[in-house]
C-alpha cells in the first residue's frame, strides 16, 4: 500500500486524516504547527517537517489549507516535481475556481493531475463520515482518490466534470446558501421573539417540518441558543473569505447576488468587533442587534 501525503491538519484535516489511518492507509502528514498533527502519530502517521517530505513520487497528496495564498505557496514547482509523472494532488480546500484552474494547468505541464475536491462537512460530520465531496478534474485523478474520499469523510461524491475549478464553484454556492440560511433564520427568530412567541417552539416546529435539513436544525439551534463565541468549528474570518470568493465569482460572471452582499456585510461587522475567531454563525448577531435584542 502506497503512503498518502496529507498537508494541513486543522479542524477538518484532523478527523479526515484520522479516518484514513483507521481505514488502514499509511499517511505522511505535514502541518505548519507540528503539535496539531501529533495526535495522528499514535495512529501510525509519520509526521514530517515540510510539505515536500509528505510526497512520494507518482503518489497521492491531499492538501487542506485555509486559503488560496496558502495553497499557492505549497503547490509550487518543487511540489509538482516531487509528485512527478502520474502523481495526483487533491485539494480539499475552499478556494477560488480561478486558482484551481491555474493550478491544474501548472500541474499538467509536469505530468501531475490536479483534482478539486472541497469538503462539505463540519468536523463532527467528517469524523462520522457523513460529509459530502464534490470533485472535478481529469478522470484519472478522480478515480484514484474516490475510495480515499469515502474512507476519509464522504457519504456522497458528486462529479462536476473535467474543469478543475467547477467543484470550487459548487462549494462556494453551498457556503453562500448556508450563510443566507443563517441570515434567514436569524431574521425569522427575531421576528418571532419581537412578537411574543416562544422561539424554541418556533425553532422546533420549523426544523422538524418544512425546514428539517441539518443546516436548519444545527445552525438554527446555535442561533436559538446564541452559541456564537464557543470553540469555532468554522471561524467567521474564514466565512468572510468564502463570501468574498462568492462575490468575486459573481462579479466575473455578471451575476447579481444581493443576498451575498448582505451576508458579507454581516460577517464584516462581526470581524470589525474583534470576533474573527467566533463561529461564522455569529453573522446572526446582525439581525439580533438591529432589532434591539441581545
Amino acid at each position: 500500500m502506497k503512503t498518502i501525503g496529507f498537508i494541513g491538519i486543522g479542524n477538518l484535516g484532523l478527523p479526515i486524516a484520522t479516518n484514513l489511518l483507521k481505514a488502514g492507509h499509511h499517511l505522511k502528514v505535514y502541518n505548519r504547527t507540528r503539535d496539531k498533527a501529533l495526535p495522528l502519530e499514535a495512529l501510525g502517521a509519520e509526521i514530517v517537517d515540510s510539505p515536500l517530505a509528505a510526497i512520494e513520487k507518482g503518489g497521492i497528496v491531499f492538501t487542506l489549507v485555509s486559503d488560496d495564498a496558502a495553497l499557492k505557496e505549497i503547490a509550487n514547482d518543487a511540489f509538482v516535481a516531487a509528485l512527478g509523472q502520474g502523481g495526483v494532488h487533491a485539494s480539499l480546500s475552499t478556494i477560488s475556481p480561478e486558482t484551481a484552474n491555474t493550478l491544474a494547468d501548472h500541474h499538467k505541464h509536469h505530468g501531475v493531475t490536479y483534482v478539486g475536491a472541497p469538503v462539505f462537512a463540519r468536523p463532527e460530520a467528517a469524523a462520522a463520515k457523513v460529509g459530502n465531496a464534490v470533485i472535478s478534474g481529469h478522470t484519472y485523478g478522480k478515480e484514484r482518490i474516490r475510495h480515499l474520499l469515502t474512507d476519509g469523510f464522504a457519504k456522497n461524491i458528486f462529479d462536476l466534470g473535467e474543469k478543475a475549478g467547477s467543484a470550487n464553484v459548487l462549494k462556494l454556492i453551498g457556503n453562500f446558501m448556508i450563510a443566507a440560511s443563517m441570515e434567514m433564520m436569524a431574521e425569522s427568530f427575531v421576528l418571532a421573539e419581537k412578537n411574543g412567541l416562544d422561539v424554541k417552539v418556533v425553532y422546533e416546529m420549523l426544523t422538524t417540518t418544512m425546514f428539517s435539513g441539518p443546516i436548519f436544525r444545527n445552525y438554527g439551534g446555535m442561533i436559538l441558543n446564541r452559541e456564537f463565541s464557543s470553540e469555532a468549528a468554522f471561524k467567521a474570518s474564514l466565512g468572510l473569505k468564502d463570501i468574498d470568493l462568492v462575490l468575486e465569482v459573481a462579479r466575473t460572471s455578471y451575476t447579481p447576488m444581493p443576498m451575498a452582499n448582505l451576508v458579507h456585510q454581516r460577517l464584516l461587522t462581526v470581524l470589525s468587533k474583534g470576533r474573527r475567531d467566533d463561529d461564522w454563525v455569529a453573522l446572526a448577531t446582525g439581525a439580533i442587534n438591529d432589532a434591539g435584542l441581545k
